[in-house]
């Protein structure tokens, strides 16, 4: 877990990302299209949260702008298969920094540049499942986001 330095070099980080989803879909049997890949590819643009509307704006080619259902099903495909996270209160969609294990999702999201950074905490992870069990309730998901201000804006 970490926010990415100020000098982060994305485009190792975008195409680490998608040749993960590569190997991941095809080990699954899924297809990573070509707009499944180029949203993940967006969502890997920057360590910032996007809506589905930034998405569909980014995705824009020659003047045309296609259809909100093609993102929706491209970031349906992508958190199904483990590629990517929603986050809840921001409405937005990151893509996923560990997606070769499953994992429920803990975020780190800077109030100040807006910035996430996914972290994995199993201890918080397994005192969740802890109590829900005692209570005798089945985890089936669960995100948790903090907020607060990133290393990069507290400098």
């Amino acid at each position: 877990m970490s926010f990415p330095a100020p000098r982060h070099d994305h485009g190792r980080c975008i195409s680490g990302a998608l040749k993960t989803a590569e190997d991941k879909s095809r080990s699954l049997g899924l297809r990573l299209t070509k707009t499944r890949r180029k949203v993940l590819e967006i969502l890997w643009q920057s360590h910032k949260p996007l809506g589905a509307y930034d998405i569909l704006d980014l995705l824009q080619e020659n003047g045309r702008r296609p259809a909100p259902m093609v993102v929706y099903r491209a970031l349906d495909f992508l958190i199904e298969a483990g590629l990517a996270h929603r986050l809840s209160s921001r409405n937005a969609f990151v893509g996923c920094s560990g997606p070769d294990d499953y994992h429920q999702a803990q975020f780190l999201i800077c109030d100040q540049c807006g910035s996430a950074a996914e972290l994995e905490a199993r201890p918080i992870k397994n005192a969740i499942e802890e109590t829900a069990t005692s209570a005798g309730f089945r985890v089936q998901h669960h995100v948790i986001e903090i907020t607060g201000i990133c290393p990069n804006c507290q400098n």
